[in-house]
């Protein structure tokens, strides 16, 4: 089941950076100002502890062999959507897999009506956190009022001496279909370019990283055009096929979740850290083993049916090389 089966030998100086979509990661408790409601004891989904403490276990599995392969430890950083606040991603950390990891948690309450949020773990060993704060996103729905989306999580830290930022994303949803809402994304990416631009504007050299559940895929306009300029790179383009993404709808593999970054980690430099590869992280334990939706993300729930699995995405991770 493990990834770390197959671990040959450890490359102290590769470090993974992740993001992973929980799928709906809810305590069981109700928040009178949010719509939790289907993640409650008595809701039809009969959300409770039992379920709650199951997949936090599995998630906590399967985040610590990210990357586990080449570099002989979990994620140094690892980016969340879908948390309902931080007391369920302390909960996280706290699992068998994770608890001797020594993360720490960045979360800010979003104004999302559903009460979901992103957030970031980090391995205190590796990473120094210097400044962070949650970015809005303002869209308007096709009535002209606001749509409360997540926000941006922006965090700034220090990663074995070397300064980087880091921006996590959850983008507005196609729920209302990809075409009627493709407005929404690009706001949310241009949102982005902004942070960028702030950044960029104190340090030109500053290295910064972008990452989340773009709810587009990488050729998508706010991804390819809006996100992703000429001083951006997108490794995550050349992974999905047809035969695979990180989420699959109707038969059909998307690829939502990306991490990019800016070009300066293609630059060798003594002390600094550079661009390795990227990947998707879909081991087969973390896919549904037979049946109709064989090989698709082992999910929590499949509409209100429970099925007991890790999330209906697949985590994306890239591995960052320190040169000596």
């Amino acid at each position: 089941m493990s990834s770390r089966n197959y671990v040959t030998k450890k490359n102290t100086n590769l470090h993974t950076i992740a993001f992973y979509n929980l799928e709906n990661l809810f305590d069981t408790k109700d928040n009178p100002i949010t719509l939790d409601n289907d993640f409650l004891p008595n809701s039809e989904k009969e959300w409770n502890k039992r379920k709650y403490n199951k997949k936090i276990f599995k998630l906590g599995t399967a985040i610590s062999n990210i990357g586990f392969a080449k570099t002989g430890k979990a994620p140094v950083i690892l980016g969340v959507a879908e948390v309902e606040n931080k007391a369920v991603l302390e909960d996280l950390v706290k699992t068998k897999h994770l608890i001797n990891k020594n993360y720490d948690v960045v979360h800010y309450e979003s104004p999302d009506e559903r009460g979901i949020d992103v957030g970031l773990l980090y391995q205190k060993k590796h990473f120094t956190v210097t400044h962070s704060e949650s970015v809005q996103v303002l869209v308007d729905n096709a009535y002209g009022e606001r749509d409360f989306t997540r926000d941006i999580l922006w965090v700034t830290g220090n990663l074995q001496n070397e300064e980087i930022h880091i921006l996590v994303n959850h983008w507005p949803s196609r729920r209302d279909g990809a075409a009627s809402t493709a407005y929404k994304r690009i706001a949310a990416a241009e949102k982005n370019r902004e942070i960028i631009d702030q950044i960029t504007a104190s340090d030109p050299n500053a290295k910064i990283i972008v990452m989340g559940d773009f709810n587009d895929d990488p050729t998508s306009e706010s991804v390819k055009e809006y996100l992703v300029q000429e001083d951006f790179y997108n490794p995550m383009e050349r992974l999905l096929t047809r035969y695979r993404g990180t989420l699959n709808y109707r038969s059909q593999w998307n690829l939502f979740d990306q991490i990019v970054f800016s070009n300066n980690f293609h630059k060798y430099k003594a002390a600094t850290h550079s661009f390795s590869e990227a990947n998707i992280f879909d081991d087969s334990f973390l896919k549904i083993y037979k049946g109709r939706y064989k090989g698709n993300p082992f999910r929590t729930y499949a509409g209100r049916k429970y099925k007991g699995g890790y999330s209906d995405h697949f985590p994306v991770y890239v591995h960052l090389k320190l040169s000596l």
